[in-house]
């Protein structure tokens, strides 16, 4: 990969990994109702478990949805159920220590698993290796899982430690209804792509 190709793959994941998503909304939720710290097990499920499916993407897993493109349909239809359940817990999340339905954050495994029905993953994945990959072979996909670690944790890290930072302000019963609702909704809204267009 030459250095201008592994500049351009800097900030095309420095970009999709820090804008607005299932994931930075989930972290964003996270650091509010849970805390940063006990919000790092998630963020570091989402950098591994991305960059893993970054990875074996590249290895030829998408070749699966060319082969057999009911399995798109499949894809799409657990993501939209998946998300629709987390926006449910994420709006029903009581405040620390009130035993509501969210108990604890994500786990690491849970947010590495979670890569896998996340549509905005998903075109990620797919984007990167298409685009960023001139010659394709096990140690350029490695590269390109290796850029989106390093660079996907400082930025997701940015929507837990925003939600951190307005824990206090919204310790009013009231304010985090509304947060956990608003933060439910987006992620909700986030779905629109997945049902209107093809992954």
């Amino acid at each position: 990969m030459t250095y201008e190709l592994l500049i351009a793959l800097l900030g095309f994941a420095f970009v999709t990994s820090v804008t607005p998503g299932p994931n930075n909304m989930m972290l964003l939720a996270s650091g509010v109702n849970f805390g940063f710290r006990r919000t790092v097990p998630h963020m570091l499920g989402i950098s591994v478990g991305h960059s893993l499916m970054v990875f074996l993407v590249g290895l030829g897993l998408a070749g699966v949805f060319k082969a057999w493109p009911p399995a798109l349909l499949l894809l799409k239809v657990a993501s939209v159920a998946y998300m629709l359940w987390l926006a449910w817990k994420i709006a029903h999340a009581g405040a620390p220590g009130e035993g509501r339905v969210a108990a604890g954050p994500m786990t690491f495994l849970q947010a590495a698993a979670f890569q896998w029905v996340n549509p905005k993953a998903w075109a990620m994945a797919l984007g990167a290796v298409s685009a960023y990959v001139p010659d394709p072979s096990v140690a350029a996909y490695a590269l390109v899982a290796v850029v989106f670690a390093a660079v996907n944790l400082p930025s997701v890290s940015v929507w837990a430690g925003a939600g951190q930072v307005v824990r206090h302000w919204l310790e009013g019963p009231g304010r985090l209804f509304a947060f956990n609702w608003t933060m439910a909704g987006f992620l909700v809204l986030s779905l629109w792509p997945v049902v209107m267009l093809e992954l």
